[in-house]
């Protein structure tokens, strides 16, 4: 395992500092966790090697920036950096959908939307970016993501955020599985790295005993709309599977809750009756929409149905997803932690979670040290590996995966 995590060319561009932001302090914690490990067995392989690894802050307790954002009584806020970060490597970390956070405005308490995440993370950025080597932004949850385009009179947030962090002096900007990762041609000579979840949900269902055969007759991939086609084309062609797809038939005569409503889902593709299908999503949002696909499916004699999102924001509450269980209409949901998740949701019992914390550790890391990204772009020969040791030990592998 150490080898896997050794750099034997290239020593870290400059001190490595993560500035946490409060909305994602515990997946901050769990990233540095790793990284500290990484490097303890860096160092370990390193000397044994006797090669020279004389680096100021390679190897220290804890990577974490001691960093706040406090408010003042009007609601107004400012960043504070209680060590210095001159010539450092900074990884500022966000989760704009973190709604759990509070702060006082004329005493009266107020919720933090992805606005106030955003201006939070800006103010980091502005406390740091002169001082320090360079700035990546890891924003998991691409702010303002859902508006990626322009569609009559209207603005383009999204693009305009990234702009922002570019004219601030933000070097990179690390996000995941967005849902048009084209925005980046917003920013067309700055660094966007764009990360999906697909290693992890496979993962998932062989850390928690799922079994599931990996043929043509037992498993297919779906994808609830067109938008999602790229993420269920990828894994079926890395499982060797069919693919199927569902476009929503909407009524573009009304407006409901800033959108069209859906009037059906058609399906496109072969039966899927006796199969277990996989349906692959960038988030859940009200969960309307992946719902209806799975009784959809369920209606067409699915014998099994997994709900595999990056993102579970679960933004009208978890009871129709507690109904549709109970219905049988689908079986587990599997979501990442990189967004925030409410204790009610992390003890339901169809709700099983794809740990990215040693990925995103990983992709610091290289960041770091100015290595070679290929590999956590394309995870193929990850995929590839886990599904051989399926096909090598049968279901057994699934109680023996680590």
């Amino acid at each position: 395992m150490a080898n896997d995590y050794v750099f034997n060319d290239s020593l870290p561009v400059a001190p490595l500092k993560i500035a946490a932001l409060e909305s994602c302090r515990p997946l901050a914690q769990k990233v540095n966790d790793h990284i500290v490990n990484f490097r303890k067995n860096d160092t370990e392989e390193l000397l044994r090697r006797k090669a020279d690894l004389r680096y100021r802050g390679y190897d220290v307790a804890s990577y974490l920036l001691d960093c706040a954002c406090p408010r003042f009584g009007s609601g107004e806020a400012k960043a504070v950096i209680n060590e210095s970060v001159r010539g450092t490597d900074i990884f500022a970390m966000v989760d704009v959908t973190n709604y759990s956070l509070t702060y006082k405005l004329s005493g009266i308490t107020n919720h933090m939307s992805p606005d106030d995440h955003f201006q939070d993370l800006k103010r980091i950025v502005a406390a740091t970016v002169a001082t320090a080597h360079r700035v990546t932004v890891i924003m998991p949850f691409l702010y303002e993501g859902r508006q990626h385009k322009r569609t009559r009179r209207e603005s383009l947030d999204c693009a305009l955020a990234l702009q922002e962090l570019r004219d601030m002096g933000v070097s990179n900007i690390v996000t995941f599985d967005a849902h048009d990762p084209r925005v980046q041609n917003a920013i067309p000579l700055s660094g966007f790295d764009n990360f999906m979840p697909t290693y992890q949900f496979m993962k998932a269902l062989y850390d928690h005993n799922i079994p599931i055969k990996l043929d043509k007759d037992s498993l297919m991939i779906i994808s609830p709309d067109e938008g999602a086609m790229h993420r269920a084309v990828y894994l079926a062609n890395n499982l060797s599977v069919d693919m199927g797809m569902f476009y929503k038939r909407r009524d573009y005569s009304q407006v409901i809750d800033g959108r069209n409503p859906i009037v059906a889902h058609e399906f496109l593709g072969s039966s899927v009756a006796g199969k277990t299908v996989i349906i692959v999503d960038d988030m859940i949002s009200s969960g309307e929409s992946i719902l209806d696909t799975a009784k959809a499916l369920k209606d067409r004699n699915a014998a099994r149905i997994i709900l595999c999102c990056t993102f579970g924001l679960f933004t009208n509450g978890l009871e129709k997803f507690d109904d549709y269980y109970a219905r049988e209409y689908f079986d587990y949901v599997i979501t990442t932690n990189l967004n925030y998740r409410p204790s009610q949701l992390l003890e339901r019992p169809w709700y099983l979670e794809a740990d990215m914390s040693k990925f995103m550790a990983a992709i610091i890391n290289s960041f770091n040290h100015d290595a070679s990204l290929n590999a956590s772009l394309s995870p193929t020969a990850k995929i590839q590996k886990l599904v051989s040791k399926y096909q090598a030990d049968g279901y057994e592998y699934f109680e023996t995966i680590g």
